[in-house]
Parts: structure tokens; C-alpha cells; sequence
């Protein structure tokens, strides 16, 4: 596979799980705003803005339709949602060839649906912010339109080597987006394990899970009894869950063996050793020990092993030079 080509899909494919993910922050914190406190309201959206990385040009003015407005539709800040559409889109026009008429179709479509004229869509979360009905219904729309094209991707898309780049893609991004949403919640929820909780840390705790599209998925494990213990194993170490850190990781490190077998790389051994080796601490990780430990050093040292799997991917499949590419 051409690198261009390897790039675009990687990317295409980081972008539209970086604006999910955003999207579903936004849409859970709208929806909590009915039940919380003035004094609650400041605190909650910073913390969102924390688990999204602290975006560039953004700053909490105390106004929450403002501000999910900005995150949407501010095309000016490149990590917002409709900057992160655009650019899946253009990967995808790219590479065109390369992906199925229904993936471009449903990527296209998404793309004209949120780059209608901006003031028509900011003066619609404006007319609606009372109700909250506006912002929410079209952020329901953005997370199920991203459902739908991986959907099409998996089912008209051939699993061959563009697919499996695709795979690292999600897997390596949402992989990401999760170290941010546990750490930015570390302060409130793992912090202090002796503290007795407050009535209003449940609806916290709630709101993380439900970040994550984990709250059923959680109920089903450990039934409706949420503690900070079993809420951090959930989101960090189950191997089941499809958003969790430890599944993230076991389902990037087939993509890249997969890959590499595809590809015939006969350089990968330091790509699969980063990706196993962090698999292998997930794997066999105790989130008592993980607890007795200091979780933000934890989450960092995830994240940096993340970060080497990115520049090794690069370096082997990307910006390899042609000497390398000669010698396999």
C-alpha cells in the first residue's frame, strides 16, 4: 500500500473517532446541566475541556451553549467537531479509490449536513437553549451519523490492509480520548479514596460513564453499584468493553500484526514490542496496584507509549526512506 494512502486512512479514520468523542462529551454534559447546581455548572465544564485536551482559543466564560457552540462549529479551532470532519472528509477524498461508494457517500453526506451556513445552526442551539432540545438533537445526529459510517466501513469495506489502518486509526485515538477522560476526572474521583461521597459525586460518576457509552455496559458487570474501584477497572482494564483502554490496545495491536503479515515488514519487531508490551501491562494490570500507585504518572506513561506506536507507524509506513522501503 502506498504510504499517502496509508496516511489519509489512519487519519480519515482519527479524526471522525476524535469528533465522536468530542461530540459525546458535549451531548453528556448538555444533559446534566438539568441537575446540577450553579456552583457545579464551572467546575464540570472545565473538567470536560481538560478531557479534550484543553483546546487552543477555547476558554470557559460561564456560558454553556457558547461554548459547545465554539466546540461544534468554530472552524478556526482545528480540534473542534466540524474541523475534524473536514478533515476525515478530505482524507477520504484522497483516497477515494480506495474506500467503498457507500463509506464516501455517508462521510460526504455528513460533511455537507455540518458545513450548512454557520449562523443558521448557532442561531438554532440559541433558539432552543432553554429546552436544550436543539444542541442535543444535533448532537444525537453527528454521534449516530460516525456510528453509521464505521458501520458501512466494516460491512462494504474489504479487510485487507486499508481496513487495518483504519483499525489503528480508532483504536490508537480512542486509546487517547480515554487517558484524557480518566485523567481529567482523576481529581474528583480517584484522588481521595477515603473521602465519603457526596449525593452529587453519583451523578459524576454517572457522567463519566456515560462519556464513554459505558453506564449499561457497566451495569451489566457490576450492576448499578458505582464505586470509583470498579468504575476505573471498568473504563481502564476490561477486556470486553469496545471503549475501554485495555481493548483499545489489544484491538490496535491485531491491526498491526495483521498489517505487518499484509505488508510483509520485516522491521516491525520494535512497532510490536511497544504495542505488546502495553497490552501485556493492561493485560495483567490490578487496579488495586494501579491505585496504591499515582494514576496520572500511570495514565502518562500509557500515553507515551501511545505516542511512540504513532512514530513508529510513521516511521515504518510513512515517511520510511526509500532505502528502508528497498531493504523491506
Amino acid at each position: 500500500m502506498l504510504s499517502r494512502v496509508a496516511d489519509s486512512l489512519y487519519w480519515m479514520s482519527r479524526y471522525l473517532e476524535r469528533a465522536e468523542h468530542a461530540t459525546r462529551l458535549l451531548d453528556v454534559n448538555l444533559n446534566l446541566m438539568l441537575d446540577e447546581s450553579p456552583t457545579s455548572s464551572d467546575h464540570r465544564w472545565l473538567r470536560m475541556l481538560n478531557a479534550l485536551g484543553n483546546p487552543k482559543r477555547l476558554k470557559w466564560n460561564g456560558n454553556p451553549y457558547e461554548l459547545a457552540r465554539n466546540l461544534t462549529f468554530d472552524t478556526s479551532n482545528k480540534s473542534s467537531v466540524v474541523s475534524c470532519i473536514i478533515a476525515a472528509r478530505e482524507n477520504a477524498r484522497q483516497v477515494r479509490e480506495q474506500i467503498s461508494t457507500e463509506q464516501w457517500q455517508k462521510l460526504n453526506s455528513l460533511y455537507i449536513e455540518v458545513t450548512r451556513p454557520e449562523v443558521k445552526r448557532a442561531m438554532q442551539i440559541e433558539a432552543n437553549a432553554e429546552s436544550g432540545e436543539g444542541p442535543t438533537a444535533f448532537l444525537q445526529e453527528m454521534m449516530e451519523a460516525v456510528h453509521q459510517f464505521q458501520g458501512v466501513t466494516d460491512s462494504t469495506m474489504s479487510h485487507g490492509e486499508g481496513w487495518q489502518f483504519i483499525q489503528v486509526g480508532r483504536y490508537l485515538e480512542r486509546a487517547s480520548c480515554m487517558r484524557l477522560l480518566l485523567e481529567a476526572y482523576h481529581e474528583d474521583v480517584w484522588a481521595d479514596p477515603d473521602r465519603v461521597p457526596e449525593g452529587n459525586e453519583y451523578l459524576d460518576w454517572m457522567g463519566l460513564l456515560r462519556s464513554a457509552t459505558a453506564f449499561e455496559a457497566y451495569c451489566k458487570v457490576y450492576t448499578a453499584d458505582l464505586t470509583p474501584e470498579r468504575i476505573l477497572e471498568f473504563l481502564l482494564l476490561d477486556a470486553e468493553f469496545p471503549h475501554s483502554l485495555r481493548f483499545s490496545i489489544d484491538s490496535l495491536q491485531c491491526a498491526l500484526k495483521a498489517i505487518q503479515e499484509k505488508s510483509g515488514k520485516t522491521r516491525a519487531e520494535e512497532l510490536h514490542r511497544i504495542a505488546g508490551r502495553l497490552s501485556a501491562s493492561l493485560g495483567f494490570a490490578s487496579v488495586d496496584e494501579i491505585l496504591l500507585g499515582d494514576l496520572v504518572a500511570y495514565l502518562h506513561g500509557i500515553q507515551r507509549q501511545c505516542q511512540a506506536i504513532h512514530q513508529t507507524i510513521y516511521h515504518l509506513y510513512v515517511d520510511y526512506p526509500i532505502q528502508a522501503a528497498l531493504a523491506g
